[in-house]
C-alpha cells in the first residue's frame, strides 16, 4: 500500500522509564504498546527514525529561488547532515555565543521504509514509511568555509530536529508547510510548489545511492528563512502531519580558536537575511 493511502496513522518515539518506546497519540495521551498511557505534555521525545544518512536538497521552492534572484533550476543538488544533527520535538537548538545567524528552514522530512536502488518515480511512494516536519537549522556564520558542503553551516550538533512523529496515510502532495516564530507565521509554501517533487528527488538519489529503511531525506524550504534569536520558540508545521517545536538557547563558543571561525561578510548575510539583504542592495543602487 502506498504511503499516501489512508487511514492516517502516526507513531511517535519517546524515552519512557529509561527505554525508547514507540507510542500512538490519542487526544492528550500517548498509548504505549503494553497498554499504559502517558500524558503527552510529560513525554520526552526521540527522533522518529534511525537513519544511516540524512540527505538534503539545496534549493527546491520557486519562492526561495526568486528571493535569491537565482536562475531557473535544471537539476537538483544535495548535501548531507551528520547523524549527530538529529534532534527531537521540544528539543533545544543551540547557538554558539560567537555566532549570530542561526537560521530556521522548515521542511518536510521523508523517511524511507524499504531499501531503494534504481526505483522509478512511479514506485517511490511504495517505498516510503512516512513523513515528518523537520527544521534544517543552519549557522550561516560559516558560509565562508567548507567549499559549499555546508558541513559546519548545517552539520552542527542538534541542527536537524524532526517530529513529533512519523505519519502515513496522508496525501503529502496536497499539504502546506509553515514555520512559526513565537506563534507568528514566517514561512509558508504549498508542497505542490516544489520544483522537484518527492518521487523525483528519491528516484534521482537512488540511481547511485542505496537508500535504506530509516534514512531521512529533506525536501527543501520556501522563502523567508531568517536568523532566530535566543529564547525564540520555532515551530514547523506540515498540515495533516504535525507540528514540531523547539526553543533556541545560547551555548559557549568553542574553547579554542583552531580552524575557520564565524564571519560576517556579504556572502554570509546574503543567505542569512535573504530578500532583506537584496532589498538593501537595491536601495544602495
Amino acid at each position: 500500500m502506498s504511503v499516501l493511502d489512508g487511514p492516517r496513522a502516526e507513531w511517535r518515539r519517546i524515552l519512557y522509564e529509561g527505554t525508547p518506546q514507540w507510542v500512538r497519540p490519542e487526544d492528550d495521551q500517548l498509548l504505549l504498546g503494553d497498554g499504559r498511557n502517558l500524558a503527552e505534555k510529560d513525554a520526552v521525545y526521540l527522533p522518529p527514525c534511525d537513519p544511516t544518512k540524512i540527505i538534503c536538497i539545496h534549493l527546491n521552492y520557486d519562492s526561495r529561488r526568486l528571493e535569491f534572484r537565482a536562475p531557473e533550476l535544471v537539476t537538483p543538488t544535495y548535501f548531507q547532515k551528520p547523524l549527530t544533527t538529529l534532534n527531537s520535538h521540544r528539543g533545544v537548538l543551540s547557538r554558539p555565543a560567537d555566532c549570530q545567524y542561526l537560521n530556521y528552514e522548515g521542511e518536510v522530512g521523508v523517511i524511507v521504509g524499504k531499501p531503494m536502488r534504481n526505483v522509478s518515480p512511479d514506485d517511490v511512494w511504495d517505498h516510503i514509511a512516512g513523513f515528518a516536519p523537520v527544521n534544517d537549522v543552519g549557522a550561516q556564520d560559516f558560509r565562508d568555509t567548507d567549499a559549499g558542503s555546508m558541513l559546519r553551516v548545517k552539520g552542527q550538533d542538534g541542527f536537524c530536529p524532526i517530529g513529533p512523529g512519523i505519519v502515513s496515510g496522508v496525501d503529502i502532495r496536497k499539504q502546506t508547510l509553515r514555520t512559526y516564530i513565537n506563534g507568528e507565521v514566517v514561512q509558508e509554501g504549498a508542497l505542490e510548489e516544489m520544483t522537484f517533487d518527492i518521487p523525483y528527488i528519491l528516484a534521482d538519489l537512488c540511481r547511485h545511492i542505496t537508500l535504506l529503511p530509516g534514512d531521512l531525506i529533506l525536501s527543501g524550504t520556501p522563502a523567508n528563512s531568517r536568523p532566530m534569536n535566543i529564547g525564540d520558540v520555532v515551530e514547523v508545521e506540515v498540515t495533516g502531519v504535525g507540528r514540531l517545536s523547539n526553543t533556541v538557547q545560547e551555548i559557549p563558543a568553542p574553547a579554542h580558536d583552531v580552524g575557520h571561525g564565524p564571519t560576517d561578510t556579504d556572502a554570509v548575510t546574503r543567505v542569512a537575511l535573504g530578500g532583506d539583504w537584496w532589498d538593501t542592495q537595491e536601495e544602495k543602487g
